[in-house]
């Protein structure tokens, strides 16, 4: 006989959960009707050695809609009374990315072995970050889980939202920047050679502008692998330089100086310190462990600097807006408000509306840059391929003259 879960409503109305041993799914289903109980799911209890099996050849990442959309679940069952160690069942059977399934599994089996909930997702640090595995810690210590998983889940919304904003507003430009590429190259490989050969036959002198299209094309198709060689040691070297500590610093601080760029860069990563903080002070975590989670998650390696400065003047017994103020980066009005929220004991909620502001100023710059980068490539592509247009005609007007 194969062991079967079930979930089943009573007469009255209550939900019920649980196991039983039967010889197939109908035969599970008519004794819980026999129990008076109304099925509403029954499935064979899968075994972690089946689950593990599936898992290893599909592979797979868990992505933050997944994790947001488990922690908010997880908040639900907790504040409904279910124990955690059938929270974490329930919600393994019910996701279907595999890679989660899997980390779900076998939390489920280190806090039946009684480790607790945040030592167990510690493991995971491909899943969970230090934020969540602290704030986790602080719900279990303050007996408060379910409200801190909601607040997490509503933080993994949105940074989520406002990263893929961001995201979109850089990779835009550089979309444009490649087909213009690849437009230049299929012109200068393939049209004008025409052009080219119509000219030899003219045996006319070629205005300066069309010799040196030409050449181009030239250039273009006999060493076209220097060429894409070149653009792809380049952007190598560029990632390879950027992942040194020396590198990500300096380039971090030119980027937040870009003219059109560095205010979006700016406003992105005090919106993502401030509502981390924010969150982890509301949820109990020591300013101190929160300005060395809150920094790490900026994204930019010189703001990252001021705001651990900013922890070790408090750590001193100093004000944290000491290293603040002299940052130019960093706004007058975050300085003040975080100020005012450090003086009246409201330093969370004066982050949590630093956050909420730069969130939408977020939006703000990144609707404004998308309308007004769009007509700027358009002219900069548009520019370029009138270029060789009129590098290509003007030996033919020039013809025409010549035969008038």
């Amino acid at each position: 006989m194969a062991l079967f879960q079930y979930q089943a409503k009573s007469l009255n109305g209550t939900v019920v959960r649980g196991e039983l041993e039967a010889e197939s799914d109908n035969e599970a289903r008519i004794k819980l009707r026999a129990n008076r109980l109304i099925p509403l799911k029954v499935a064979p209890k899968q075994k972690a050695g089946d689950l593990f099996k599936g898992m290893k050849t599909s592979g797979g990442k868990v992505k933050s809609k997944d994790l947001q959309i488990f922690t908010r679940q997880f908040a639900t069952l907790v504040n409904a009374g279910i124990p955690i160690v059938q929270s974490i069942e329930i919600l393994g059977g019910s996701t279907k990315n595999l890679a989660l399934k899997r980390t779900i599994l076998k939390i489920k089996e280190d806090v039946e072995g009684g480790k607790k909930l945040a030592d167990a997702i510690a493991v995971h640090k491909t899943v969970f970050d230090t934020l969540y595995v602290n704030l986790v810690k602080a719900g279990e210590e303050s007996g408060a889980l379910d409200k801190i998983l909601d607040r997490l889940a509503g933080y993994i919304e949105k940074s989520e939202k406002i990263k893929n904003k961001v995201t979109g507003a850089l990779y835009y430009p550089a979309g444009i920047l490649a087909v213009a590429f690849l437009v230049m190259f299929a012109i200068l490989t393939f049209v004008i050679p025409k052009f080219e050969e119509m000219f030899k036959s003219s045996k006319q002198e070629l205005p300066g502008l069309t010799v040196m299209v030409i050449n181009a094309s030239h250039l273009m198709r006999d060493y076209w692998y220097v060429v894409i060689g070149g653009i792809v040691l380049m952007g190598y070297s560029f990632k390879s330089y950027y992942s040194t500590p020396a590198g990500k610093a300096m380039f971090d601080h030119l980027f937040l100086q870009a003219p059109l760029f560095g205010p979006l860069i700016q406003k992105n990563a005090i919106a993502r310190f401030s509502r981390t903080l924010g969150t982890m002070i509301e949820c109990g975590v020591s300013i101190v462990e929160g300005l060395t989670i809150a920094a790490k998650v900026v994204g930019n390696r010189s703001l990252e600097k001021t705001f651990l400065q900013s922890k070790e003047v408090i750590v001193q017994g100093q004000s944290i807006v000491g290293p603040l103020s002299k940052d130019p980066f960093i706004p007058d009005m975050v300085v003040q408000m975080i100020g005012v929220g450090e003086q009246t004991g409201a330093l969370d909620t004066m982050l949590s509306k630093i956050g909420d502001f730069y969130e939408e100023e977020v939006d703000y710059a990144v609707g404004a840059l998308t309308s007004m980068i769009e007509p700027v490539m358009m002219i900069f592509l548009g520019g370029m391929i009138a270029t060789l247009v009129i590098a290509m005609y003007l030996p033919v007007f020039k013809l025409a003259g010549s035969a008038g």
